[in-house]
Parts: structure tokens; C-alpha cells; sequence
């Protein structure tokens, strides 16, 4: 019986050799997918900015001066024709005063000029005298005349500078900001303070030139207050400057509020949020996504084999959880959107449809 012992042995080898290499089972992962298709979605966007007045006055004295009295304060509501401030107006004063003084005098001398020039009339008539002699007086009286409407003007110049020593408020609005104080000299044209009109509000923003088209484009655009995210107000495109600002390169735009309430304060911050239709496009989910050497991939999974396949794709705007796809994916197919990590390229897998956005 011992030669029958290692053919046992043999056997009992070979036995064991061929379970070990025996193939494993497959690793058929689930995987949660969509399928690609055309979508018309709207585009947000989204630009910080500050509610404003939509006229805002820049008030100054007309003429130089020392300030006598400031009537206002940063937040003073004013009317119209309301004292702002007023400047010290006895220089002014006297100005007027010297030159209606000498007005008196040239209206006195025009008058002894007219009647000179009547009493030369007479002698003139009567051939007394030579024709120059009533040309003399005729330009004495004319220069005479002149000189009184000179100072005629003179003095209402100066009367209307003694009163632009009073600064008033063109139109009732609030004061936004001041720039002077009382004592203070300060120059004709010198900017004092900034009035803003009580009526109309807008939400001033900011745009990079790349959403210039975007936002004339929009077909919806709210304004959103910081201190009141959960409250909406409707607004529309006033404004929007031709030019960049040379220091942040960003053109300025002006978004009117449509129905604004008492909640909505000058100076408050705001959002402004703009809505458009896209053209038709091909979108996935952003979880679809993952990088091969730093280039975006989808899984695109054949559906009779039940594998998957990496492939590149180009990509254009994202909107919210959503990814546009310029090239690479065709419509119909199908792609992975959860467990993109977890796959190897010729994984089987079981498909789990996601809900279409």
C-alpha cells in the first residue's frame, strides 16, 4: 500500500492549486446615474451693492467766506428753501453799500448831464453855439447815462452775492454727509455736504466686464437687504456707466427699486440678483465630475454591458449644483452622478436612476 501514498499526496496538491486560482466573483458596484439631456435653465447672478438715493445733491456756497452758522446735521431731513448754513455777510454788506453809494452820485451827474445837454439844445437852436459844442454834450450825457446802468448792475451783482451767503436746500431730501464746520473759511464751489431726494431708491452695484451682456440681458432682477435676506423687492436696470472705473475695472450700474418700503434705508447694504434664460444646453450634476491629470471627466455607463467608461468633457457655466457641458457628452447618454471615486474604467456596475433635474 506505501507506493499509493504520494499519488494521494499529488492529487490532493493539485486539488488545492486549482481553488486558489480560480477566478473571483464580480465586483458589480451600485452607482446612482442620469441621463443627459437638452435643459433650458436660468442663469443667476449675483452683485453686492448699496442702496442709494437716486438723486443725490452736492450742495456748496457760491461765494468764499467764513462760515457764521451750520443748521443740519448727518441725518437732518430738510425741505425746500430750508437754511443749510450761512456765511459771514458783513464784507458783503459793505460791497453793497459802497457801490449803491456811488450809484447815487453817477445818477446825479447823469441828471446834470441831461440838463446841460437840454440847455445846449436851446442854444443850438438859436445858432448860438457850434454843432460840436452839442456833440460834446450829447457823449458827456450818454457816458453818464452808462455809467449809472454800470453800477445798477454792479449792485444787483452784489446783492445777489450777499445773498448766496445763505445756503438753502434746493429740494427736500435728508443730509448724507458734511465736509465743514462753523468757523470754518471756505472757498466758492467748495463742496459742503451731500443732499439725497426723498422719493426714488436704487441699489448700486458694481458689474466685471464679463457680465455686461448678462445683466442687460436679464429678465428678472431683485434686490435683497442684508438685514432682511427673507424679504424680496423687485427692481429694474436704470443705469449702466459706458465706462470701467480705472481702479477695479468694474462698471457701475444703478438697479431702481420698484415698490420700496419703509425697511429700506439709505446706506444699507443690498444684493442684487439677476436672472436670464439660457440657450438650450447639455448639464450635468457637478457630483458627476472628478479630474484625470487635471481635466474634468464624467463616467458614461453602457447600459447593455452594464460597464462604465472615463471620459473628458469641456465645461462652461456652473449654476447652482449644476455644470454646463460645451463638449464631450452627447444627449441620451448616460453618466454616473454618486460613487465616481469608487469606479475603475471597465467596472461593472448597477444602475440606480437619480431623479432628472
Amino acid at each position: 500500500m506505501k507506493p499509493y501514498i504520494p499519488l494521494l499526496a499529488i492529487v490532493a496538491m493539485l486539488a488545492g492549486c486549482g481553488r486558489e486560482s480560480a477566478p473571483p466573483p464580480d465586483d458589480i458596484r451600485p452607482v446612482r446615474v442620469e441621463q443627459v439631456a437638452l435643459t433650458q435653465a436660468n442663469m443667476p447672478g449675483l452683485y453686492a451693492g448699496e442702496i442709494r438715493a437716486r438723486h443725490e445733491t452736492t450742495l456748496a456756497f457760491r461765494v468764499a467766506g467764513r462760515v457764521s452758522a451750520r443748521q443740519v446735521e448727518v441725518g437732518t431731513q430738510v425741505m425746500a428753501g430750508q437754511a443749510i448754513a450761512t456765511l459771514d455777510p458783513q464784507d458783503y454788506a459793505l460791497a453793497v453799500s459802497a457801490v449803491l453809494a456811488q450809484l447815487t452820485a453817477a445818477e446825479a451827474e447823469a441828471k446834470l448831464a441831461r440838463q446841460d445837454l437840454q440847455r445846449f439844445a436851446d442854444l443850438r437852436a438859436q445858432n448860438f453855439i457850434a454843432q460840436a459844442e452839442l456833440d460834446r454834450r450829447q457823449t458827456a450825457a450818454d457816458a453818464a447815462l452808462a455809467r449809472v446802468l454800470q453800477l445798477r448792475a454792479e449792485a444787483a451783482r452784489l446783492g445777489n452775492q450777499q445773498d448766496y451767503t445763505r445756503l438753502t436746500a434746493p429740494h427736500a431730501g435728508v443730509v448724507t454727509a458734511l465736509a465743514f464746520e462753523t468757523g470754518q473759511v471756505v472757498a466758492a464751489g467748495q463742496p459742503l455736504l451731500q443732499l439725497a431726494r426723498t422719493g426714488e431708491l436704487e441699489a448700486r452695484i458694481d458689474v466685471p466686464e464679463n457680465a455686461l451682456a448678462d445683466l442687460r440681458s436679464a429678465k428678472i432682477m431683485s434686490v435683497r437687504l442684508w438685514a432682511q435676506p427673507d424679504k424680496v423687492y423687485p427692481g429694474k436696470l436704470r443705469e449702466l456707466s459706458p465706462m470701467a472705473d480705472p481702479a477695479s475695472r468694474t462698471y457701475s450700474a444703478r438697479v431702481s427699486l420698484l415698490q420700496p418700503d419703509a425697511a429700506v434705508k439709505l446706506g444699507m447694504t443690498a444684493t442684487v440678483e439677476t436672472s436670464r434664460e439660457a440657450a438650450p444646453g447639455l448639464s450635468v450634476a457637478q457630483s458627476a465630475l472628478f479630474k484625470i491629470n487635471g481635466q474634468p471627466q464624467v463616467w458614461v455607463v453602457d447600459r447593455q454591458a452594464e460597464k462604465v467608461a472615463a471620459r473628458g468633457v469641456r465645461l462652461g457655466a456652473f449654476n447652482g449644483e449644476r455644470a454646463t457641458v460645451v463638449s464631450g457628452l452627447a444627449a441620451g447618454e448616460w453618466v454616473v452622478t454618486a460613487g465616481v471615486h469608487k469606479l475603475a474604467p471597465g467596472q461593472r456596475v448597477r444602475l440606480i436612476q437619480s431623479a432628472q433635474p
